[in-house]
């Protein structure tokens, strides 16, 4: 068998097993030590990495994603269940080099009030990934229905989505685990924030004043703790 055909055939398999339950049975045998689990586990993360850097590198999917951001007039990002995590990742990086940058946590700042007043200058990044979130998807549709634009973070080119997306950003969530791979879509928020920030235009004073003032509000541990903790 082919290395192509057998990553195939393993793609084919991991995406038969939805659900966490389904891979913990398949994956988790009694006689398995901790030690044969760590090394398939680090050697699936490796290769879902490198496969979805690689073919992002190709498809010149994340520069587009970045140029839509910095052309937005308003930036929101969301996500349901572990989306929700990636979504807060990219967003404390984002709203560090960036203006209007929103994330939709259902608290602060809820589906229904962003619904109501998207322009065709706003764009929504949402984290979708399987078994696909019916909440996440209603609030992709009807904001690309309300006139604004998607970038979309998934794990398939066929996800429920991916058709109404601006920028299609496709990741690699195949693991050895119970639990899909965040290590590429956590990959994927760092490059994208990267390229956004290194054209976004106050960036180097937007993070110069906050140095200056998590130093005046006392953010962080002293230099002297971090360095010589007791």
């Amino acid at each position: 068998m082919t290395h192509d055909a057998a990553h195939a055939k393993n793609n084919d398999l991991d995406r038969s097993l939805k659900s966490p339950g389904d891979r913990f049975g398949e994956r988790f045998r009694a006689n398995l030590t901790a030690e044969s689990i760590q090394a398939s586990v680090i050697e699936s993360e490796k290769r879902a990495l490198e496969r979805t850097l690689d073919a992002l590198a190709e498809t010149g999917a994340v520069p587009r994603a970045a140029a839509l951001i910095l052309g937005a007039r308003r930036r929101y990002i969301g996500g349901e269940g572990k989306g929700s995590a990636y979504a807060q990742l990219l967003n404390a990086d984002l709203s560090a080099t960036l203006s209007n940058v929103f994330l939709i946590d259902g608290r602060g700042l809820s589906p229904i009030t962003v619904l109501t007043d998207v322009r065709a200058s706003d764009v929504l990044v949402v984290f979708s990934m399987r078994r696909y979130r019916e909440e996440t998807i209603r609030l992709g549709r009807l904001f690309h229905e309300a006139g604004g634009q998607l970038v979309v973070i998934t794990d398939s080119d066929d996800a429920p989505l991916a058709s109404l997306a601006s920028a299609l950003i496709i990741v690699s969530t195949e693991s050895a685990s119970y639990a899909d791979s965040p290590t590429a879509v956590a990959a994927v928020c760092h490059l994208l924030s990267t390229l956004t920030t290194a054209s976004a235009k106050g960036a180097r004073r937007r993070l110069s004043m906050r140095d200056l003032y998590a130093s005046e509000l006392a953010l962080y541990l002293p230099e002297t703790e971090q360095e010589n903790p007791e």
